[in-house]
């Protein structure tokens, strides 16, 4: 990274730029910011929160940092099944938030009401599985990508328009 950087995150696959990610998942985090340096686009800043129920700062808690950041034009959003702070951002993101989130759901495939990984990640009723969730994150006017591997194409499209 060009300035700072805290935590586990390997260095290599960081690149300053426009987009501001906020992830659940640490591996998922990688995954999208070596998308973003290797098309050249970068990050602002990277901040992973976890997936436990009990967290430091939230998905809206860190959208309002990004949303008066004039450096951050674009938001990448990872979450995953279990919880509501993919929805509580959903909400946020349409009353507050005017600059294109692209998110991803992970546990697509997660039997429910079977912990996986975390405790967070626990499908508990329908609303907190990964495909309820992309439905109201869509609903909301957050572009959902259904596969991690489109996160970086998907903000290059919308940043292409911009």
């Amino acid at each position: 990274a060009e300035e700072c950087k805290v935590g586990i995150m390997p260095g290599y696959i960081h690149r300053k730029g426009k987009v501001g990610v906020i992830s659940r998942s640490g591996t998922l985090t990688y995954e999208a910011v070596y998308q973003l340096t290797n098309l050249g686009i970068g990050e602002t800043t990277c901040i992973g929160i976890g997936g436990d129920p009990i967290l430091g700062s939230t998905f809206v808690d860190l959208l309002e940092l990004f949303k008066d950041d004039n450096e951050t034009e674009c938001v990448v959003m990872i979450g995953e099944i279990g919880g509501n702070a993919e929805e509580e951002a959903a909400d946020y993101i349409a009353r507050h938030f005017k600059k294109p989130v692209v998110s991803f759901i992970a546990g697509a495939t997660a039997p429910p009401e079977k912990r996986m990984g975390h405790a967070g990640a626990i499908i508990s009723g329908k609303r907190s599985t990964a495909q309820s969730k992309m439905e109201y994150l869509r609903s909301k006017g957050i572009r959902v990508v259904e596969n991690p591997s489109m996160i970086g194409d998907t903000v290059w499209e919308i940043l292409k328009k911009r």
